[in-house]
């Protein structure tokens, strides 16, 4: 609880720094007068914190949780430390919306329509997301087994991909162009309006992805151990993959195909952690995600500057090395930890027996 009481007041300055900084700089006492419901000195930064950098900060926020989440339950349910939100194909139902859209629509069209341009890519996306996350629920309610769930999601990505570079092979290269500026992913697509709308779906997935941690917990030994704890494993796999799919559907609808946060945040923070308990990973993973996506949206706005850094660049340099010394030097108790994320066939019967008892201790 102490660690998660340190990741919490790191958000919490993190937050106030993302909106103290950025092309104008803006004073501390001056934020704080403003989130308390007053003015500041200068009527610019009122607006500038109200408009733009509070809602740019909630969504990275909330795309940070849901997609570290997300990548957490597909991690334990498919027990493959490189699975993440994305491996089920919403991200790509939802670039095959945003291609048919951009592709489709003249040279420079989007563009010109401002906030109506950019609410109907978010519709675009989102309804190519739903339509994705209703054939693969359709399909784990049909499929008994998640490695061939896992094949089937992945087969599905390369069935859209393919389709859509068939688009980008005949557009033209304003269209292309446009194409290539949503697969950087931004925090700042977001208005006011689509917020709550965002907040909402996130908050509807976390909910649901708190309420299945002790499934998740008997997951850890495979579809069969959990079966033997009395795990009802077809509404467990429905929930996991609903709940997936409602936080990655809703980050890549209103932010973009936003990389690697979902397959880093859960190995950060089982490093940071030092267990592997959901009911303390999945909060754990919710600070984690906002804190990394609070942090490479920093590094993108380039404090001081108007520059603007790709997101998705700025996401992989900053997680992948801090991932790689976190695998290559764990913390001894980490390595015990890990254990349990073994296939129940390179666990010893002495050990697979403690564990199957501390499972059913964690399930009370």
């Amino acid at each position: 609880m102490a660690r998660l009481s340190l990741l919490a007041a790191l958000l919490l300055a993190l937050l106030l720094l993302s909106l103290a900084l950025g092309s104008a700089a803006i004073p501390l006492e001056q934020i704080a007068a403003v989130l308390l419901g007053g003015e500041a000195e200068r009527a610019a930064w009122t607006n500038i914190v109200l408009k733009f950098r509070l809602p740019k900060t909630l969504t990275a926020m909330a795309a940070g949780m849901a997609l570290g989440v997300s990548g957490l339950m597909m991690q334990t349910f498919f027990r493959n430390p490189l699975a993440g939100p994305y491996v089920l194909g919403v991200s790509s139902g939802a670039s095959l919306g945003i291609a048919l859209v951009v592709l489709s629509s003249g040279g420079g069209l989007l563009a010109g329509l401002g906030f109506a341009g950019d609410l109907l890519l978010s519709a675009a996306a989102g309804l190519g997301a739903a339509l994705s996350m209703g054939l693969v629920l359709l399909v784990a309610a049909r499929v008994q087994n998640s490695t061939t769930l896992l094949i089937l999601g992945l087969m599905f990505g390369y069935l859209v991909s393919a389709l859509v570079s068939l688009l980008l092979y005949f557009a033209i290269p304003e269209q292309i162009q446009a194409y290539i500026n949503w697969t950087f992913g931004s925090f700042g697509s977001v208005t006011r309006r689509q917020l709550p709308l965002l907040l909402g779906i996130v908050a509807g997935g976390l909910a649901l992805a708190l309420a299945l941690t002790k499934h998740l917990n008997a997951l850890l030994l495979g579809e069969k151990y959990a079966r033997s704890l009395g795990i009802n494993l077809t509404w467990a796999r429905l929930g996991v993959v609903l709940a997936t799919a409602l936080l990655a559907g809703a980050v890549t609808a209103f932010c973009g195909p936003i990389a690697f946060i979902g397959i880093a945040v859960p190995h950060l923070c089982r490093g940071l952690l030092k267990s592997s308990d959901h009911r303390l990973l999945v909060p754990g993973t919710l600070l984690c995600g906002a804190i990394v996506a609070l942090c490479a949206a920093l590094i993108a706005e380039v404090p001081g500057d108007s520059l603007v850094l790709p997101l998705n660049a700025i996401t992989a340099l900053l997680g992948a090395p801090v991932v790689a010394v976190v695998i290559l030097h764990p913390h001894p108790r980490f390595r015990r930890c890990r254990m349990l994320t073994l296939p129940p066939q390179h666990l010893s019967p002495l050990a697979l027996c403690r564990s199957t008892i501390w499972l059913h201790l964690w399930s009370k």
